[in-house]
């Protein structure tokens, strides 16, 4: 205004300080529904002020948290990997990313995004803890697929074992692991066993289409048409 003390620009530039002023009342709002743990509230009023600040990382970090606390992991991944490339060296949503990644069973992602942490910074402590955790289980997982290939069920039942000991508190390995154990007992003929994990598996993924595939197999090597 000092510098075009015009009256278009006087009306641009108070409508622009009115819409600054209502963002900052919106964002305090946003932190105090945070803080209460109304993620929801919050999400809607960070909607809001991210259509406006769309190069904002720190407000999609907390957008982020947000969707993270609400069970909506894939919209944190997609504001976390925005927050990525909108601040250098963030190596905090690498390993958010990384993480929220593991949780959901793609190990390999996960091994993907956390050595775009390392990258950053090889001496972070929680990105090489994890790292060191994700690369073991995915070398696992690769070696006893590579056994299934080749025929080898034993070799890869025992891998799928090591898989289940690796990662004992994250279901979706042990699931994983019990399908394919399932899938390697019904090639080996051995159908007594693999109905009963197979049987295991569909009680917790009723829908899961390969256990039910191999647990069939094993009802015809039983003679158990009807199952």
């Amino acid at each position: 205004l000092k510098s075009n003390p015009s009256s278009n620009e006087e009306r641009e530039a108070q409508t622009q300080l009115t819409k600054s002023d209502e963002l900052q009342r919106l964002y305090s709002q946003a932190l105090s529904a945070y803080q209460q743990e109304d993620y929801e509230a919050a999400i809607s009023l960070l909607d809001e002020i991210l259509a406006v600040c769309v190069w904002d990382a720190e407000l999609r970090e907390l957008r982020a948290e947000c969707y993270i606390k609400e069970g909506e992991p894939s919209k944190a991944i997609s504001d976390l990997k925005a927050a990525a490339k909108l601040k250098n060296d963030n190596t905090e949503a690498f390993y958010k990313i990384s993480r929220i990644y593991y949780q959901l069973g793609d190990h390999e992602l996960s091994l993907s995004e956390v050595r775009e942490c390392l990258k950053l910074d090889q001496d972070h402590k929680q990105c090489f803890s994890l790292y060191k955790q994700v690369k073991k289980l995915n070398k696992q997982i690769e070696s006893a697929e590579e056994f299934i290939r080749e025929g080898r069920y034993e070799d890869a039942i025992s891998k799928y074992d090591s898989v289940m000991k690796t990662e004992p508190e994250v279901t979706v390995y042990s699931t994983r692991a019990k399908e394919r154990i399932c899938h390697c007992l019904s090639k080996n003929q051995q159908a007594t066993e693999a109905i009963k994990l197979c049987t295991e598996v569909l009680q917790l993924e009723p829908t899961n289409v390969n256990a039910l595939k191999d647990r069939a197999e094993a009802y015809l090597l039983e003679d158990m048409y009807e199952e």
